[in-house]
């Protein structure tokens, strides 16, 4: 299993065009076409797609309570919740499962953010209990991450990477830029080739209004 570390604060398509064995994802109301299967260059999965969930999307929710159950209540990052201010600005991206009995879930989650005009960070990463055995679905999450910034002007696309994660990223075309502690764990501060991860054609969408913060007990 993989993070892109939680703790930084540097951190709608067409249903025809979706293949005949991805239909039940249409009738779940989203979109869907191949880039949303796509794991890197001439890779695809047909158990999990990658969305970018746009304002008042059904599966926002999903997305929620699968980050809470992974900083929250696993890795005990956070007490009540680990929303920050940085949502207020960022864009999520939820993995589909597409197989069995939890059909339609959310099973893994990421966002982005962009800092400064073409700088762009990653964060919130993380993959469902049940489906770490899967590793397509960290690549499909960080590849749908890396390629939509892309798309969307980024020059620089950066992530904190605990230090178990680092040869695996190392994989997916990032490098080293230098070595950090957060909150008493190793890190990486990583960045992406942008000329292996392909501009994403994804329409950039405008953001909600903001939200107030949920409130601890």
């Amino acid at each position: 299993m993989f993070f892109i570390d939680p703790s930084s604060h540097e951190i709608g398509r067409s249903p025809s065009s979706a293949p005949a064995a991805y239909t039940p994802s249409v009738r779940w109301g989203l979109g869907v076409d191949a880039d949303d299967f796509r794991l890197s260059p001439g890779a695809s999965s047909d158990q999990f797609s990658f969305h970018l969930l746009r304002h008042g999307s059904s599966l926002l929710a999903g997305y929620w309570s699968l980050r809470s159950r992974i900083f929250c209540e696993e890795q005990h990052l956070f007490e009540a919740s680990d929303r920050d201010a940085s949502d207020d600005l960022a864009y999520p991206i939820a993995a589909l499962t597409h197989g069995g009995s939890a059909a339609g879930s959310v099973v893994g989650v990421v966002r982005i953010l962009e800092t400064s005009p073409g700088l762009w960070y990653g964060g919130r990463l993380g993959v469902a209990a049940d489906f770490r055995r899967h590793n397509q679905i960290g690549k499909g999450l960080i590849w749908k991450a890396v390629t939509t910034a892309h798309g969307w002007g980024c020059h620089r696309f950066l992530a904190t990477v605990q230090i178990q994660n680092v040869r695996f990223f190392r994989r997916l075309h990032w490098c080293s830029v230098e070595t950090l502690e957060i909150r008493g764990v190793s890190h990486h501060l990583m960045e992406a080739d942008l000329e292996y991860y392909i501009p994403s054609i994804e329409r950039r969408p405008e953001l909600p209004p903001e939200l107030p913060l949920p409130q601890a007990a």
